[in-house]
């Protein structure tokens, strides 16, 4: 019976596969800004200006949300149902605008700069919800509210986000604001109305 060798071409093969991958992945973080703009795109920037000004949210959070639910694809429909560029559902769109004289259509949640507003507008309602807190209105933005109050209320008044109980969510939450700060490092200029504050 013979033993493989230790560096049989097929074993090199994954390794350097993986070698590669590893090094992208870490160039999309550490590499030169010009790299990690390529995974950290700005796109639709005047919506995302106009309705985080309208609702009075960073922009920046919003691009972060944008990016981690859609990477900036409009396009993108989730199997939940969730839609466009904030995956927004459309029930939650419904209760977003549940006094607005025209209701919302599924249909238009496709438009990006109508997506930005709903997207907007939903994560302006739960930082209110939560009284600025980013970790809980984002737990909430992708677990649910009912979850989100429960993991607040474990909390005790620490930090939500050793509270949250769903391993995505919790994932979701340190991601979007991970990238938030990244937005802000590598488009320092992109909303001067953030940095006149």
């Amino acid at each position: 019976m013979s033993r493989e060798r230790v560096f049989a071409p097929h074993r090199v093969a994954i390794v350097a596969v993986v070698a590669v991958l590893g090094a992208v992945a870490l160039l999309g973080i550490y590499g030169p800004a010009w790299w990690q703009k390529s995974y950290h795109p700005l796109a639709y920037r005047a919506e995302i200006a106009r309705y985080a000004a309208i609702e009075d949210v960073d922009p920046y959070l919003v691009a972060a949300v944008v990016n981690v639910e859609s990477g900036f694809d409009p396009t993108r429909v989730s199997k939940a149902g969730a839609v466009g560029l904030m995956q927004v559902l459309p029930a939650t769109a419904d209760e977003v605008f549940r006094d607005a004289k025209a209701k919302p259509t599924a249909q238009r949640l496709h438009e990006p700069a109508y997506n930005v507003a709903v997207g907007t507008r939903y994560l302006h309602q739960l930082l209110s919800r939560y009284h600025g807190d980013e970790s809980a209105a984002l737990a909430a933005y992708n677990g649910g509210a009912t979850n989100a109050d429960r993991w607040v209320a474990q909390a005790k008044g620490g930090d939500v986000r050793a509270a949250v109980g769903f391993p995505v969510t919790k994932r979701y939450v340190a991601d979007v604001l991970a990238q938030r700060d990244t937005y802000r490092r590598l488009y320092p200029d992109a909303f001067p109305e953030v940095s006149q504050k």
